[in-house]
């Protein structure tokens, strides 16, 4: 019986769309490494070598190149992929995968807070724990990540919302916005800090986990939204009659000007009686849909506060607090710009707002 090598080689004569598929499929670096070799070795027939002499170039059995050509001449790039039902049959199927994400939308067993990869296993019995976390890498679940929304309910969302963006995007002429709101509480800690220097030599800034209270204070903010400068007032309480002498010291500084006031559903916001506004024609409220203080582009600034100046300060009284918050306003003024509004959708619950719309 004739080996495989005193059989005259297959013919291997790709096509010009062929030759560059198999020319992909060598180089290509995310290409299946069994999938390169047998492109290659149609290439290499394809420019007439031997079968030996690609045999010894690839480093695999005389047989294994004839095998490759033949299928290639009679198949094509069919020829090249593995038939149907070849190798080792998968442990597990699709079936499987729906199974393990319907144990995920059940309860975790007593005693535990959250499921892991070996209690969704143990429940299954006949799945791996190893089987379960590639199925939750798949679908990106992360089983100990926590997201928290606030979903407004308000059944007048849309044209509040439109107010408020309309006011961003076009405020009226020759009138004053303003974004205002209060940030209670914010307390005085003493925290012992500085650098701590490592033996390698490099030096860490940062702070003792321990701290001692000294108070707090509420912080009253308003925003120009046209410029980005904010005006502050420091209060022990935060009632009506602070939010009022604040915005009396507020408006005193648009004489003769309309002005537009963005606020929050809080209390102590909504006049109980209209004697204050009654007093102030010129001031017209604008309240936000209710859990959406977010609209409230104050907030943005208030996060600012936080960052640069509170959150790393060590503070032994409210009034160095307050001082220290001051420092940080008066810096901020002369270079502060207004907030951009981007966003052109605004979402509650299932239903899209498009602002472009809402406000012509």
């Amino acid at each position: 019986m004739l080996s495989a090598m005193s059989r005259p080689a297959a013919s291997v004569t790709p096509t010009v769309e062929e030759r560059a598929k198999l020319k992909e499929w060598s180089r290509r670096g995310k290409t299946e490494q069994r999938l390169a070799l047998r492109a290659r070795i149609v290439l290499g027939a394809a420019a007439g070598e031997t079968s030996l002499a690609i045999s010894k170039r690839e480093k695999v059995r005389p047989a294994t190149v004839s095998r490759w050509r033949g299928r290639f001449s009679r198949l094509g790039m069919d020829g090249l992929r593995d038939k149907p039902g070849r190798g080792r049959k998968p442990r597990y199927d699709k079936s499987t995968e729906r199974r393990i994400l319907a144990q995920l939308d059940q309860p975790p067993p007593e005693g535990f807070a959250t499921w892991t990869g070996g209690l969704v296993a143990r429940a299954l019995r006949d799945v791996s724990a190893d089987q379960v976390w590639r199925v939750m890498r798949r679908y990106e679940i992360h089983l100990q990540r926590r997201r928290s929304w606030c979903i407004s309910t308000d059944p007048e969302f849309a044209p509040k919302a439109a107010d408020i963006v309309g006011l961003y995007l076009a405020p009226p002429q020759n009138a004053v916005v303003l974004s205002v709101d209060e940030k209670p509480h914010i307390q005085a800690l003493e925290r012992a800090q500085g650098y701590l220097k490592l033996r390698n030599g490099r030096a860490l800034r940062g702070f003792s986990h321990d701290y001692k209270r000294h108070g707090t204070t509420t912080l009253f903010a308003a925003l120009d939204v046209a410029t980005g400068r904010v005006k502050t007032e420091h209060y022990h309480r935060r009632r009506r009659v602070e939010f009022l002498d604040f915005m009396n010291g507020v408006i005193r500084d648009y004489p003769d000007r309309k002005i537009h006031v963005i606020l929050d559903n809080l209390s102590t916001h909504k006049p109980k009686h209209d004697r204050w506004l009654g007093r102030h024609k010129n001031v017209q409220l604008h309240f936000t849909p209710t859990h959406a203080s977010w609209l409230n582009q104050v907030e943005v600034w208030f996060s600012i506060l936080e960052r640069r100046a509170l959150q790393n300060g060590s503070f032994t009284s409210p009034r160095q607090l307050r001082d220290a918050i001051d420092r940080f306003v008066a810096a901020y003024n002369p270079e502060a710009h207004p907030f951009e509004w981007r966003k052109a959708i605004v979402r509650q619950k299932r239903m899209s707002l498009k602002f472009a719309d809402l406000c012509k």
